[in-house]
């Protein structure tokens, strides 16, 4: 067999690892905490290019930082997110979160995706190779979530089998459509038949038994939708990674922290699924879930084993999770294990800061315009019919789990008038990809809202105009401002604009930085809370109202969907 030689990098590798020749990069004088054992070990982490070569001893460096006093750990890892969410670009999500200590991202792409379909998976996976952290894509597998909505795209398993070796891409993205899977929905069959014996992300609420077992069977492995202690074991008991979710709507951490011993941990992981930068920003992101679960008693090792180790093992990504020789040089100096307040930040090797900010190629954004709404007014919002009982959509605040309610509503003048007095407003969704102009009416409770109307085309999955309010004429010039400004949030009140943020990126994400677009949250959250709003997050809460795959009751612009038994309310 002919003698190869190494590569210089992998013969500095080594030579770095034995302290043969000066590390790249050394940091010293800090305390690591090794997920392996959960000791704590003061000792120098030697870097070499973007992996780590050397810990349990001490090294010298072409460049040293003395991170003395500080604790080190792997770099986070979110395991479900949508950046859409962030409502920022990928770019300024990465200048977002990546100082907070998250180096890795496994996103998917569908809220661009039921927008510009393919378009936007690619502007994703472009994207990911010039960012800081380490975005890995899944690729949509719901596009749209179920037959009982109208997006801007279809994406079938013929048009993601192409992008299925990309090497950003990491998997099929959270199979939303379970009553597919269960029924045998041959576009699901499909799917499911193309990624065997691939990673397939799950999303089962509230699925239970038996059905989650054929669920299950098909392939699929990890899951972020459970919200109780009860439902989060059953699935770990059936071979299910369980992701812990703690979103700026879906907050489900306070009734899973309990799962976090050192047992369980080998198979949970932590995401956000959707967080804004207004909750960022006032409170954080994976760093604000590991300190908030320690301070509800989570076992200290298994919350950081979550958060990374246990994370990249989930998703194959063997290269990292750990501070150790080998390992992709993914790092977060914290203050301490408790307080996990993040002081500096090495992702692959490269300290995070302005200037690696700064030297990032930057791609063009897509879906501008994209909003192609009829215009709407007033009366396209009364709610005829002659039956006085009436499906109303419950809110509970902190979930997305939505109860299907019934109130009776007398019609006055041919219509059902929102009731003040037991907080039943008007809510509508507007088809805005220019398909067909589908206009749908409903009731929500649990707004709190006196006055004017809220609009948003942030609106799940499928992202049409979703507006709630108690003056018709508001609502209507909520909606119309919104095709204006291509897309975003708009709060009205007595035909004036109160607050607005644009969204042109699809109607999803905005150009400005991350600190503008949470100034401009402020003023929204405010302008709500002068309407009577009572939700902490009214903006998210009310996108959640139109995603028909998670029960009980919702609404698109095909009308109010009965999601157990996953039909349109005739």
């Amino acid at each position: 067999m002919p003698h190869i030689a190494p590569t210089a990098a992998l013969a500095d590798r080594i030579d770095q690892g034995r302290g043969i020749l000066p590390a790249d990069l050394v940091l010293k004088g800090g305390r690591v905490f090794d997920l392996v054992t959960g000791d704590l070990v003061e000792t120098d982490v030697a870097i070499c290019g973007d992996t780590i070569v050397g810990v349990f001893g001490s090294y010298e460096g072409k460049r040293e930082i003395d991170v003395s006093g500080k604790v080190l750990v792997p770099g986070f890892i979110d395991t479900h997110l949508h950046i859409e969410s962030s409502l920022v670009t990928p770019f300024e999500f990465d200048r977002c979160v990546t100082p907070r200590g998250v180096t890795t991202a496994i996103c998917d792409p569908h809220e661009i995706a039921n927008v510009c379909g393919l378009t936007g998976i690619h502007y994703f996976l472009e994207a990911s190779a010039l960012t800081l952290m380490d975005i890995r894509v899944q690729l949509s597998s719901c596009v749209p979530s179920t037959h009982m909505e109208t997006t801007g795209a279809r994406l079938e398993a013929a048009d993601l089998v192409p992008l299925m070796d990309h090497p950003r891409v990491i998997g099929l993205a959270e199979f939303m459509n379970y009553p597919g899977v269960l029924h045998k929905d041959p576009g699901s069959m499909a799917k499911l038949e193309a990624w065997s014996g691939r990673h397939i992300d799950g999303h089962a609420p509230l699925l239970r038994g038996k059905d989650l077992n054929g669920y299950i069977a098909a392939g699929i492995r990890t899951e972020h939708e459970a919200t109780t202690y009860d439902e989060a074991l059953e699935k770990l008991r059936k071979g299910m990674r369980v992701l812990i979710r703690e979103g700026s709507v879906s907050k489900d951490l306070h009734a899973l922290a309990p799962l976090l011993t050192e047992r369980h941990s080998p198979y949970l992981c932590l995401c956000t699924d959707d967080r804004n930068p207004l909750d960022i920003a006032e409170h954080g992101h994976l760093d604000w879930i590991i300190r908030t679960a320690i301070q509800l008693g989570a076992d200290t090792l298994a919350t950081y084993r979550a958060a990374s180790l246990s994370a990249a093992e989930a998703f194959g990504l063997k290269d990292r999770g750990l501070i150790a020789p080998g390992k992709r040089a993914d790092i977060a100096v914290i203050d301490s294990l408790e307080g996990c307040h993040v002081s500096a930040v090495f992702a692959a090797g490269r300290e995070v800061g302005d200037a690696a900010f700064a030297a990032r190629k930057a791609i063009p954004p897509v879906a501008r315009n994209s909003v192609k709404a009829p215009r709407v007014e007033a009366h396209h919002f009364r709610a005829g019919g002659n039956r006085v009982e009436t499906p109303v959509i419950g809110i509970v605040p902190g979930k997305i789990i939505t109860p299907h309610l019934t109130f009776d509503i007398a019609p006055e003048d041919g219509d059902k008038k929102p009731d003040l007095a037991r907080d039943l407003i008007r809510i509508a969704v507007i088809e805005r990809h220019g398909v067909n102009g589908n206009r749908a009416t409903g009731f929500v409770q649990g707004f709190g809202l006196k006055r004017g109307a809220i609009a948003s085309t942030v609106c799940h999955d499928h992202h049409n105009i979703a507006v709630v309010g108690v003056d018709y004429a508001d609502m209507a010039l909520a909606a119309n401002r919104l095709s204006l400004i291509e897309g975003g949030f708009v709060v009205v009140e007595g035909g004036r604009i109160l607050a607005q943020l644009a969204l042109p990126l699809a109607g999803l994400m905005s150009l400005k930085s991350f600190e503008d677009v949470h100034q401009d949250l402020v003023a929204l959250r405010a302008a709500a809370k002068g309407l009577g709003v009572v939700l902490e997050e009214p903006f998210l809460q009310l996108a959640f109202l139109a995603l028909p795959v998670i029960p009980h009751l919702k609404i698109t612009d095909h009308g109010m969907v009965d999601v157990d038994r996953f039909e349109v309310i005739p």
